[in-house]
């Protein structure tokens, strides 16, 4: 006979957030998004998983700002495609242009194919399509991250 606990697991075992380093540290993130529900959306996603969201922007203009402003110390930034002020791609290169390791995932609505391939040749890691999935999301973030 098969003990409860068997199949449970003994919950003694700690996931380890997905969100942390090998020596326990958080990798930290920025958000832009014009979308305040998809830039709160992917926030919740990080922190649930131990990440450091460091900071969200409504444009590209500001995520650029704020990529400079708090550079070295981003590991990562999600980037919507489409925003006013300076779009994702427009935002991606200059971001590029300022630091050729940048990893940057692009966030994209489905029927973007063409400006996702743009992105992914202009240097962006991934992309990510929206709606969004947390299990998809994370497994880009975490796949680029360990690379």
């Amino acid at each position: 006979m098969v003990a409860m606990s068997d199949i449970t697991g003994s919950g003694d075992e700690k996931k380890v957030p997905q969100g942390l380093r090998p020596d326990g540290s958080p990798y930290r993130v920025l958000v832009v998004d014009d979308s305040m529900f998809i830039a709160k959306q992917l926030s919740q996603i990080f922190t649930s998983e131990g990440f450091e969201v460091l900071g969200t922007a409504a444009d590209g203009a500001q995520g650029l700002d704020r990529y400079k402003e708090m550079h070295p110390r981003v590991d990562l930034v999600t980037m919507d495609i489409t925003m006013p002020v300076m779009d994702g791609v427009t935002a991606l290169e200059k971001i590029l242009e300022f630091d050729k390791n940048a990893r940057v995932i692009m966030v994209s609505a489905l029927g973007k194919e063409d400006v996702v391939k743009k992105c992914l040749l202009s240097g962006a890691k991934s992309y990510i399509v929206k709606p969004l999935d947390r299990r998809k999301v994370l497994e880009r973030v975490v796949t680029i991250l360990s690379r």
